[in-house]
């Protein structure tokens, strides 16, 4: 109970030195940092682009793919209401009192819905994110609904619902950058999108932001997470030698590409390097979506991009292969591909 950062960072001045990072690894002053006036926002139409707007889309996403790895999503299909509705109960979720949250407190990986904090092995690590995490499948909704928190009590409600339209729009986006890739529609259907895993981030108010993360420099491991960042800024991406600020969107949605569709392109779109960073006058609430392949999914470039002037550069393997890599690099992005390169 008392390691969660959400219970006892009131108490606490100055910055405790287990939250200390190493001076190269320290995010420094930050607001000397560009902000990202630059970060690709495409407009999706409402959700159900046609004609002239989605060959726009098409030719859009595949391009900040390449350059960013990242882009924003606006008039993507789901209420802000909605949106509102769910960030208001995640933020309502860390706050409730301690004992509350006690149940869900577990190092256990193999416990599908558990609150963490940091990274989940506190005990076994050096330096500890400043952050608190709760996590959970959310696909299909019907089958995981009862291991998710029970308050508050709306919770379920809003979170099912939400879950449920952040997956649909992730399933048009790959769709709309299947089109793009030229591999063949439907081509991310089933296994490779079959699972959708949610991570709730709660950043409280830190003593001193420029020593510490919120999360460290890292790619995902899966296809393709959707962010909703909320409205405190915090998310960074790391993009010609530099860190950029992403701006949040009012009732925007953060795409980012991950390993997988990096693979899976055979390297046309890239992943990008991110972190979260803290502040010290407003926590933040940030929830991503990971739209992922099922454990035994078979993952290699796909075949409609192979050929002799572009040959495989990937080899074949099992999902679950990657991710125990991944974890045991830490996902340390400079070696966590190197396995399956050819």
């Amino acid at each position: 109970m008392e390691k969660l950062v959400s219970s006892w960072y009131n108490n606490v001045q100055p910055l405790p030195e287990t939250y200390i990072f190493p001076p190269e690894a320290r995010p420094g002053k930050l607001s000397t940092l560009p902000s990202s006036d630059n970060i690709p926002v495409i407009d999706l139409g409402g959700g159900g682009a046609q004609g002239h707007d989605r060959t726009r889309i098409v030719e859009q996403i595949p391009g900040a793919s390449q350059e960013f790895g990242f882009f924003q999503v606006i008039n993507h299909g789901i209420s802000e209401n909605l949106l509102n509705d769910t960030m208001d109960v995640f933020r309502e979720f860390f706050a409730l009192p301690p004992e509350d949250k006690a149940s869900l407190i577990s190092e256990d990986t193999n416990k599908l819905c558990r609150l963490i904090t940091s990274t989940g092995n506190y005990d076994r690590e050096n330096v500890h994110l400043w952050r608190d995490a709760l996590r959970h499948p959310c696909h299909p909704v019907e089958k995981f609904i009862p291991l998710w928190p029970q308050q508050p009590l709306k919770y379920r409600e809003h979170v099912g619902k939400c879950s449920t339209q952040v997956r649909k729009v992730a399933l048009s986006i790959l769709e709309l950058i299947s089109e793009g890739l030229g591999v063949g529609y439907g081509h991310f259907n089933d296994e490779l999108s079959q699972e959708t895993l949610l991570s709730v981030n709660h950043y409280p108010p830190c003593p001193d932001p420029s020593l510490t993360l919120g999360i460290t420099k890292h790619c995902d491991p899966n296809l393709i997470t959707i962010l909703l960042q909320g409205d405190v800024h915090g998310l960074q991406v790391f993009k010609d030698g530099e860190w950029i600020g992403v701006e949040p969107l009012p009732h925007g949605l953060v795409v980012n590409i991950g390993y997988q569709l990096q693979i899976i392109s055979n390297g046309k779109l890239k992943c990008a390097e991110h972190r979260a960073v803290t502040n010290s006058s407003n926590a933040r609430t940030s929830a991503a979506f990971f739209i992922a392949p099922s454990q035994d999914c078979h993952i290699q470039p796909a075949t409609a991009l192979i050929n002799a002037s572009n040959p495989k550069i990937y080899k074949g393997f099992q999902y679950k292969e990657f991710l125990s890599n991944y974890l045991m690099k830490q996902g340390n992005t400079k070696v966590v591909l190197e396995p399956f390169k050819l």
